[in-house]
């Protein structure tokens, strides 16, 4: 299984914990030791399951809006996205479960033409206010259909680390990874009104492969 790049410093300090609690469990508790050991291998291999890297193929897209994360669709609403568009746009939002893959993909293909980082609180991710007070990141890329499209990461209660690649001025493709966010997260992608929305509340994404939206040419 291969491992995103950003697991080292987590499974380095998961291996440590789990060699020096293991060997004092078995000291001390002898055969008890399974007790606490076993719960340990669990959570574990949960570490290295978090950060895994999934094979997948990417398509090319030009009209398409791919899911930029694996998880379950949890918001599909007309806003007032206000830190770059200043107008009206329809917010789809995904909701990582710590299972998901953590993967952060650009939406849409086109130019990146706007980045930034904003400190903030750690709401759930799910709840409607973490999008304008958590931690989170906002990016723009103008789509090779002439539309700018936003999208921003979002760090949850138990998500506290948000990465991203992308710079103002790269080539972005829909589907291609530009960041990561550890255990626990949400994205929102916020469109032009005439938008044709393809997904559901409910639906479950695959980050990259799933087409969640239709721009207009």
């Amino acid at each position: 299984m291969k491992l995103h790049k950003e697991s080292k410093g987590t499974i380095i300090v998961a291996t440590l914990l789990f060699i020096i609690i293991g060997v004092l469990a078995i000291y001390f508790l002898k055969i008890w030791s399974l007790l606490v050991i076993m719960p340990l291998l669990v959570i574990y291999s949960l570490v290295f399951w978090f950060f895994r890297v999934p094979d997948r193929k990417i398509l090319d897209h030009r009209e398409n809006v791919v899911a930029p994360v694996d998880g379950k669709v949890v918001m599909i609403k007309e806003v007032e996205e206000t830190e770059f568009l200043k107008g009206k746009a329809i917010q789809v939002s995904i909701f990582m479960s710590p299972l998901n893959v953590h993967i952060c993909r650009y939406p849409v293909s086109g130019k990146v033409i706007y980045k930034k980082y904003h400190p903030g609180k750690y709401l759930v991710a799910w709840h409607e206010k973490s999008s304008t007070e958590n931690e989170r990141t906002t990016v723009a890329v103008e789509s090779l259909t002439n539309h700018k499209v936003v999208f921003r990461q979002i760090a949850g209660y138990v998500a506290r680390r948000i990465v991203f690649y992308c710079n103002e001025g790269d080539q972005a493709k829909a589907g291609h990874e530009f960041g990561f966010i550890k255990f626990g997260s949400r994205m929102d992608v916020f469109l032009p009104l005439d938008t044709e929305i393809i997904c559901k509340i409910g639906d479950i994404t695959k980050g990259g492969l799933d087409v969640i939206a239709r721009l207009k040419e």
